[in-house]
């Protein structure tokens, strides 16, 4: 059975610097009938639980350790026996939300994962957070861009762990090298295209530098 994504979005909030907000989050899962991955547990175990319908799950990626991306992860993975995977970089994020639970394996750029025949490589894009990571699968012509890319735009860099010139010279060297058809499924909203936004990006690439 070939690969496919499956899209869950689930509802819940987003905290730091003293402020919190509702938010609506892309829950991102790849693979067959038998094994799937995860990409951001976001807010509710029980409903990845049931979008995954008794598939295998073999890892739970976090594209970054902001609490609405993480908060159901360590659940998740005492119900499933998945490994958490983040980036090191975002270990002091991570403990803001869980104290008292570490990720299981770190991420590096350049490293490819594989589920159901289909390789993800890891790009790390700093910015929006220090250990922010898209996954590029060339196969299934996506990139999971986290909350690194938007439709219009890059992610927010008003807060703590951000930088705004360091997520420009993320987007410039690690996304917008991609081919222009690769379709960006992003943490929040709705998907776009790399050829889409690449114009709309000139304007932000010139704040950048």
């Amino acid at each position: 059975m070939a690969a496919r994504i499956d899209r869950l979005v689930t509802s819940g909030t987003f905290s730091l610097d003293g402020g919190t907000w509702e938010v609506d989050n892309n829950v991102w899962i790849v693979g067959d009938d038998s094994e799937a991955l995860v990409i951001d547990a976001a807010h509710d175990a029980e409903a990845i639980l049931a979008a995954l319908d008794g598939r295998t799950l073999r890892a739970i990626v976090c594209t970054h350790a902001h609490d609405d991306h993480i908060d159901a992860a360590p659940a998740l993975a005492a119900a499933t026996g998945a490994r958490i995977l983040l980036h090191p970089d975002d270990h002091a994020l991570w403990k803001l939300t869980h104290p008292d639970h570490t990720p299981d394996g770190d991420l590096a750029d350049g490293q490819v994962l594989t589920i159901a025949g289909v390789d993800l490589t890891v790009l790390h894009t700093p910015g929006h957070a220090p250990g922010a990571v898209c996954l590029h699968a060339p196969a299934l012509g996506t990139v999971f861009s986290g909350d690194t890319l938007f439709r219009g735009g890059p992610g927010a860099t008003g807060r703590s762990f951000s930088d705004f010139p360091t997520i420009i010279g993320s987007i410039r060297e690690k996304l917008l090298t991609l081919p222009p058809e690769t379709v960006v499924r992003t943490g929040h909203g709705d998907p776009t295209t790399i050829g889409e936004e690449a114009p709309h990006l000139e304007e932000w690439l010139s704040r950048g530098h």
